[in-house]
């Protein structure tokens, strides 16, 4: 009987990604998807001063 037989067995090890070359068009995205999340987080803590947009919600009559 071997000494691993129960328990949790490795996992299976993954190769290694290569690094992939990138070209002008890939950094050009890159570039601009880092400044949209830029200006994206600016707004959300400009907004976060600011109280809610909408209170309406579930509007209750007074009538119950």
């Amino acid at each position: 009987m071997s000494s691993r037989e129960g328990g949790q067995k490795k996992p299976l090890k993954q190769p290694k990604k290569q690094a992939k070359a990138m070209d002008e068009e890939d950094k050009a995205l890159e570039q601009k998807q880092k400044e949209e999340q830029k200006e994206l987080e600016d707004l959300k803590a400009k907004a976060a001063g600011k109280g809610p947009l909408a209170t309406g919600g579930i509007k209750e009559s007074g009538k119950k």
